[in-house]
């Protein structure tokens, strides 16, 4: 394993100075401008920043990006003119002898922003360690579908390629040119991949040393007629090498298929297409905490079923019908006919950079599941929950709600989570820092396997990304006060530090995991509620326009609930270091 990393670092930081070499030209040896204007309108003023380190908010994907790096979208030229909502769709018939017009058909989707988004660098810098290597300055972030950074939330039929279509084919790097290719008339097909490899040094509140490998291969094929029909297919091979503690269910699904899935037109409303899809897919929702590809996961998560879509400039909504697929190591993969998740999602851009998330969702699982004595399920409920977040002048704010209502067995289910959050973006100093306070909450029960059950349900969440990369705690049952540091010392390094303090919302329930397991229990309720502290170290180096490099150092300090439910088996404390490498084209 350690020789093939090796090998794949060596062949893509040779095709990372090729393309370094064919995209950026070293800039004239003049003085950079004191400020770029942002694409949004803002311009960041005050003392000047380290060259390509100082920030500005700005919006989604139809320009740079403003959410950190892991859920955040692809960079893009930040001064020039974007291609708009409405034009993705098609507005006007077009005649069977004309070619189709490509610019109007895309359903390019305007993701929300994740949870602690950070303000990302702009203006004159280094924008890879490629660029810094060859000393090629840029005069803003290269226009790119990929975020620079390792984990890419979304998946790769919402990679937004469209700026390929203004580039001569001489300047478009060799990935680019596997966009977008017309075949014919009424035709468009683009295929793309990914290698990923991860070091995982990680002992899941045991005592045991447990090192292991994990890789993956994804391949994709997009084909695309006119704006009326898509199909789309992607491959994956997820596999792990070494380790003492036996396998996730995700780490490894040899040969099978990710995605898999047909789009239909229906109609226009407003000059916005509406889409149905039909089939595998990935799902991602909001902030992800309750519905999320989980792209941490070696085996990215995938259901099977039907959404029902509609994108505009301000205003989408989501109809969908789907049941979980569960990984199988070495068969293909099967749906749980026994769980399924519907609903709608309804998201409104007030103004660029603001997004206010309603939705309903409906999840009934009538599975027989039972962890550390507490009836986990068969459970049937309903969520309502409400979502906003944006940035003014600096301030930054991400609140998030939601309450279930429904039947536990035989008992009644009552519960809800609380987000809040607030930010600021020092734009004016070294490093574009941003800060983050959070307080999470997630209710618990009392008694749970009698009277009222009040515990949370996170359903399908990102975890790994909003309770601390230890994964110890999930959104049950708990409350987590932390802290979020975002730095920048240059463009292509991202440092992101955080701090949780957990402890139970209920002492007699459980301590539940990142996957929403219960792990710990003390059925007496004697061990209390104070779980203990988290720190985590997270740095990204994006080396060239398709590869990066991630190290993440976590280290859970336990206090008394951990420590008076700790056995010869079960540690009280938790440590994992994880080292990346991911190579997209």
């Amino acid at each position: 394993m350690p020789s093939r990393i090796l090998l794949l670092g060596l062949l893509t930081s040779s095709l990372g100075l090729c393309e370094s070499s064919a995209q950026a030209q070293p800039l004239p040896t003049k003085k950079p401008p004191t400020s770029v204007p942002a694409a949004s309108g803002r311009v960041p003023g005050g003392q000047a920043a380290p060259r390509g380190t100082k920030g500005q908010a700005v919006s989604q994907v139809e320009e740079a990006p403003d959410a950190e790096p892991v859920m955040g979208e692809p960079m893009t030229e930040g001064p020039t003119v974007p291609i708009e909502p409405e034009q993705m769709m098609g507005e006007e018939p077009v005649s069977e002898a004309a070619s189709t017009d490509w610019t109007k058909n895309s359903n390019a989707r305007i993701f929300p922003r994740p949870g602690n988004f950070f303000i990302l660098p702009s203006g004159p810098g280094y924008y890879s360690m490629v660029d810094q290597m060859r000393r090629s300055r840029r005069e803003a972030p290269p226009q790119s579908a990929y975020p620079a950074f390792a984990i890419m939330a979304p998946g790769f039929f919402d990679a937004d390629f469209r700026y390929v279509d203004e580039k001569d084919n001489k300047d478009k790097l060799w990935y680019e040119r596997l966009k977008r290719i017309r075949i014919g008339k009424n035709f468009l097909f683009s295929t793309g991949g990914e290698e990923m490899n991860r070091y995982n040094d990680f002992n899941n509140l045991t005592p045991v040393t447990n090192v292991y490998d994990l890789n993956r291969i994804r391949t994709y094929g997009d084909l695309w007629y006119r704006d009326q029909l898509r199909v789309y297919g992607e491959f994956i091979d997820a596999d792990r090498g070494g380790g003492t503690l036996p396998p996730a269910p995700t780490d490894i699904d040899r040969a099978d298929i990710l995605d898999l899935f047909v789009d239909v037109k229906l109609g226009e409303i407003a000059k916005h297409a509406v889409y149905v899809r039909g089939g595998r897919q990935e799902v991602l929702l909001g902030s992800q905490r309750l519905i999320s590809p989980l792209p941490w996961a070696n085996m990215r998560r995938n259901f099977d079923g039907v959404r029902g879509f509609r994108q505009g400039e301000k205003f989408d909504v989501d109809l969908f019908w789907l049941e979980p697929v569960i990984p199988n190591a070495n068969k293909f993969d099967s749906t749980d006919h026994n769980q399924q998740l519907a609903g709608a999602w309804c998201t409104y851009r007030p103004k660029k950079g603001h997004f206010l998330d309603l939705y309903y969702l409906y999840y009934n699982n009538s599975n027989t599941v039972v962890q550390q004595g507490i009836a986990v399920a068969p459970t049937r409920f309903n969520t309502l929950g409400t979502r906003y977040a944006g940035d003014r002048n600096n301030y930054l704010w991400d609140f998030e709600y939601a309450l279930q209502l429904g039947r536990h067995g035989s008992q009644d289910l009552v519960a809800g989570m609380a987000t809040t959050g607030v930010g600021y973006h020092l734009a004016k100093r070294a490093w574009n820092p941003t800060l983050w306070l959070y307080y999470d909450f997630a209710s618990g029960s009392a008694n749970p396997n009698a009277g009222q059950y009040t515990t949370f349900n996170q359903l399908f969440p990102f975890g790994h990304y909003y309770l601390g990369w230890a994964d110890a705690a999930g959104r049950q049952n708990i409350q987590d006060l932390n802290l979020h540091l975002g730095l920048y010392p240059v463009p292509w390094t991202t440092v992101w530090l955080q701090y949780h303090h957990f402890w139970l919302n209920q002492p007699r329930d459980a301590l539940y995991n990142a996957g929403g397991v219960a792990v710990r229990r003390d059925p007496s309720g004697a061990a209390g509620t104070n779980v203990g502290d988290e720190v985590d170290l997270v740095m990204n180096l994006h080396l060239t326009a398709t590869s990066d490099f991630m190290v993440v150092y976590s280290q859970l300090f336990g206090e008394g609930f951990l420590q008076a439910t700790s056995t010869a088996t079960k540690s009280s404390s938790q440590e994992a270091v994880y080292a990346m490498y991911n190579f997209r084209w």
